[in-house]
């Protein structure tokens, strides 16, 4: 089955058609706002990426208030529609693409008789200043695919995409390419090589830690793989240590706590102290 599905479900008609866009005051002021605010505009790069019937357009922006992105995607029938990011944002939305190709590829051939009800097999949300992006991994009777929903808290229309799920990867390298660009002043990032990734099995789980590095900084990923289904937490650089305390006091007590139920357990019995 393919994942075409999708993509303008939630979306109807000539609303998001571009000629029906240009004089719309309410647009221009969700714009305006979204963007950053007026100014002149810059574009300092541009990636196509084909993905199934559709087109999809990362445009790097800068403008007074910085740089960002503006993802912008074009259907079989011509139509448009966009959602804007922050290149903070945007190193989030990455991360999450990657947790959401991992449950992806967990998942069994799709079954159309048994659909979710409300056809949701995985959501996220992100929020950034007054801005709420949805990121809900669906799934219908044309396939899977990943719906990005964009709103903002003082009101102007909700602005979403939809990719279809066999080009997550492909759309997340192609950010991370950007990104690695353009991202935010590198100056303090960690320049010396990433501990390589370990692998422990525990009965039928297995647990990979993998440490991996965006603007944001050096983070831990540790997820647990049981039966194909894959969970994970992501754990900042800057947290390691109190993370590492608080193990090891859990450790050290379960150990003490063991050792003392040995003790009791070894203790002679009195009547053998008499002999």
């Amino acid at each position: 089955m393919s994942d075409l599905g999708s993509g303008d479900e939630g979306i109807s008609g000539s609303k998001y058609n571009v000629a029906n866009m240009e004089g719309s005051s309410s647009r221009n002021e969700f714009e305006s706002s979204v963007k950053g605010g007026s100014g002149v505009e810059q574009e300092l790069a541009t990636k196509m990426l084909q993905i199934q019937s559709k087109r999809f357009y990362l445009d790097v922006k800068q403008n007074r208030r910085g740089r960002f992105i503006k993802v912008a995607e074009i259907g079989a029938d011509g139509r448009r529609s966009q959602i804007y990011l922050a290149l903070s944002t945007a190193a989030e939305f990455r991360d999450h693409l990657s947790s959401f190709s991992d449950y992806y590829a967990s998942l069994g051939p799709p079954n159309t008789d048994n659909l979710p009800e409300d056809g949701k097999l995985k959501s996220e949300m992100m929020i950034k200043d007054y801005r709420r992006y949805y990121l809900d991994l669906k799934e219908n009777a044309r396939g899977r695919f990943l719906r990005v929903s964009q709103t903002i808290t003082r009101g102007g229309p909700r602005s979403q995409i939809a990719l279809p799920a066999q080009g997550m990867i492909e759309f997340r390298d192609a950010l991370t390419d950007l990104l690695e660009e353009f991202g935010a002043n590198d100056g303090g990032r960690f320049k010396g090589d990433l501990p390589e990734e370990r692998h422990m099995k525990v009965d039928n789980k297995n647990f990979y830690f993998d440490i991996g590095q965006n603007n944001r900084g050096v983070y831990m990923r540790i997820s647990e793989v049981k039966n194909n289904f894959r969970t994970s937490i992501t754990i900042p650089e800057k947290c390691w240590i109190r993370f590492r305390d608080i193990f090891n006091d859990y450790c050290e007590k379960m150990k003490k706590s063991s050792d003392s139920i040995t003790a009791e357990i070894n203790l002679p019995t009195s009547s053998n102290s008499l002999k």
